[in-house]
């Protein structure tokens, strides 16, 4: 998602280029019939370290280098990523300088992060000067997906409502904001603004979770976990007026499509991860341990980080961003 401004920006410079993307298996459905693509590598990362999946990655492998690149460019920067990129054997191999697992060794070109904080996207963003691809051309993030919005509206009908959408999962359990707190916040929002309807956005994992808010207020809150492909979720987020969420996907898809985003941030630094273009809306408390950037918590008392941020503090914020008046969505972007 991050990683996409790099793809829309190539090809407002280069519009002839071709241009694949490898990505796991269980994301592909958001790049499927992308207009700046000509096509994608599908890979599994579960069946990696599994003889049976060794087949399919010789297969994609040989795939990549028949295409013959000029240039290959690795955003993730791991060692798997970074040895794939390698064997690719493109013309020139470009990545970023990131330390973690060795991965800048692969590489032909190594570009640092522009300052310590700086976010990912403009990390990635920083790639295309030394290829000399301009940065300041407007483009479409997440261009619409008309197909998504019509089974939307078919299964859901959705329109004429004043949304609020929360994304209550997270991949690390220590960076999901307690759902006692969630189920809080949709209380006081259904009793300050009355016309507010409440959306739970997430896999189907996050369905303990929905049904918890949803029973806070029944009648008014719409669970949709687990039922929604990517394209769907990205659709839905584009007609919500505000999304609350921990720092998890539906942020950062929310994020480019410029919908207002209440975002909750414990042991992950927002400068570098939070909502782009928004970083006055991610919510984090100044505690010593802050932030940790570990998947799982050692402080005492535990996770005090997401459980002393209370929904006190957040309600205000969603309220005045269903108070707004919103612009026509307008999704250029430009990038100086």
């Amino acid at each position: 998602m991050q990683a996409l401004p790099v793809l829309r920006l190539l090809k407002r410079w280069r519009p002839q280029a071709e241009i694949w993307w490898w990505i796991e298996k269980q994301y592909a459905s958001l790049l499927e019939t992308d207009p700046d693509l000509t096509g994608i590598f599908r890979f599994d990362r579960r069946g990696w370290r599994m003889p049976h999946g060794w087949a399919e990655w010789w297969t994609t492998l040989q795939q990549m280098r028949d295409r013959q690149f000029d240039w290959v460019i690795d955003l993730q920067s791991l060692a798997r990523s970074g040895l794939f990129a390698w064997l690719s054997n493109g013309e020139l191999l470009v990545g970023l300088d990131d330390g973690r697992e060795g991965a800048p060794g692969f590489y032909d070109l190594r570009v640092p992060r522009p300052h310590p904080l700086a976010h990912a996207v403009d990390w990635y963003l920083s790639v295309l000067g030394p290829l000399g691809v301009p940065t300041d051309q407007p483009f479409t993030w997440l261009p619409p997906r008309f197909a998504a919005q019509v089974s939307i509206n078919r299964r859901w009908n959705p329109e004429g409502k004043r949304w609020v959408a929360l994304a209550p999962g997270a991949r690390w359990s220590n960076k999901r904001w307690p759902i006692e707190h969630f189920t809080r916040l949709a209380r006081q929002l259904i009793a300050q603004h009355p016309n507010a309807q409440l959306v739970v956005l997430g896999s189907a994992a996050d369905a303990p979770l929905a049904a918890a808010i949803t029973e806070a207020v029944p009648g008014r809150c719409l669970d949709i976990t687990g039922q929604t492909t990517l394209l769907e979720t990205v659709e839905w987020l584009r007609l919500v007026s505000v999304l609350v969420t921990n720092d998890t996907g539906p942020m950062h898809m929310a994020a480019a499509l410029r919908t207002p985003v209440i975002a909750l941030f414990g042991p992950t630094e927002p400068a570098r991860t939070g909502p782009y273009g928004q970083p006055e809306n991610a919510l984090q408390l100044a505690l010593p341990c802050v932030p940790c950037m570990k998947s799982v918590c050692h402080h005492q008392p535990p996770l005090e980080c997401l459980q002393a941020l209370r929904s006190d503090a957040v309600l205000p914020r969603v309220l005045k961003c269903l108070e707004a008046s919103r612009p026509p969505f307008d999704s250029r972007w430009h990038f100086q």
